[in-house]
Parts: structure tokens; sequence; C-alpha cells
């Protein structure tokens, strides 16, 4: 998938008129291609649209307008853009709860590692998180990981050609698997992969 480049992006006073119908459209676009891993860990995967969007919003938030800055958001999420081997996604883990919350996370310190995914023939492929940073420490994980799910060309020609992909978690305190994929979440990582 074609990285990012400043062309691709509108100023902060474009994207300011822009703004509500690029995000209506993200939003939507988002719902598919998200996946619920047990009650409490959603998986975004992410693609060229929604690190168009995360820049977007970083250089509106942090108002960066000089040519540096805006490189630097680029090579910070482009690396979150998914190629022909791989698949990126950002997890969330989400309780209401603040307190629940806190107990949680000092609960699932090492969770980043211990999410895979799986073409039906192939063994699972575990995430490669947090290049950018490491978010945990031996007390807490943190509520968002970034992850990538390096594929062999071989895994990535049986999904494109039907094989089912299923997801999971197996961490200590954490155990949920998805099966299969829904429909129009695989035909966009399909899609992903092209």
């Amino acid at each position: 998938m074609q990285k990012l480049t400043r062309r691709d992006l509108w100023s902060l006073e474009d994207y300011a008129q822009k703004r509500d119908a690029f995000r209506r459209q993200v939003m939507e676009h988002k719902q598919a291609r998200s996946l619920q891993v047990g009650p409490h860990v959603r998986l975004l995967f992410e693609d060229r649209l929604t690190m168009q969007y995360q820049i977007q919003e970083m250089l509106r938030a942090e108002r960066i307008f000089e040519a540096q800055g805006i490189e630097d958001e680029l090579d910070t999420y482009n690396a979150l853009i998914p190629d022909a081997g791989n698949l990126t996604a950002t997890m969330m883990i989400e309780f209401e709860n603040v307190a629940e919350r806190q107990w949680a996370l000092a609960r699932l310190v090492g969770i980043e590692h211990q999410v895979w995914l799986q073409v039906a023939g192939f063994d699972r492929v575990f995430a490669i998180a947090d290049e950018d940073m490491d978010r945990s420490t031996a007390d807490k994980t943190s509520s968002v990981h970034f992850l990538r799910f390096e594929l062999p060309a071989s895994m990535v020609g049986a999904f494109k050609s039907g094989a089912v992909l299923g997801a999971g978690i197996e961490h200590a305190n954490y155990t949920y698997s998805v099966v299969a994929v829904p429909a129009e979440l695989r035909a966009s990582l399909v899609a992903d992969l092209s």
C-alpha cells in the first residue's frame, strides 16, 4: 500500500473546512476494519485512510504547519500503513470503569506480545508490538498498542485465495479467539495485502 506524502495532506485551514465530512467517512471505514477479541480488546486494522486521518488530526491538535514537523508525523504514521507482506493494527484495551481499567492493565502486562493472526492451514503469527516505543512496564501495560503482523508470502497467497483468517490473544489473564474474521473485514484486509 502506498505511503502518504505531504501532497496527500490538507493544510490546517483546508482541513478545518473538510474535517467533519472526512471524519464521518473515516469513522464508517474504521467500523468495517474493527475486530472485537473478547469483551475488552478491540483491534483496529490500520490502512492508508486511517493513517491519513490520524496525521491530519495530529497536525490539527499540535498546530503543526512547518515542513519538518509534517515530515516527522509522516515518518511516524507511515510505519503503520500495511504493505503486501504485513497487516497492522491498533490494539485498544477498553474498560469503562477507571478503577477496573487500572486493575486490568496491571494484570495484562505483556498482552501486546500475545496477540496473533492465523490463516487456516498455517501457524499463528504473533504481533510485533510497539516498535516506536515500549508501552509496558513491569507494573502495567498501556491501554493502546501498535501491532504489526508479518505474513510469509505463502500465507498471504492462501488468505487471498480464500483461506479463513482467525485472530486471538493467549495471555494468562486474557485468552480469547475469533475463529473467522467477518467477511467485510476480511475483504478489506485482502485489499491491504494487494
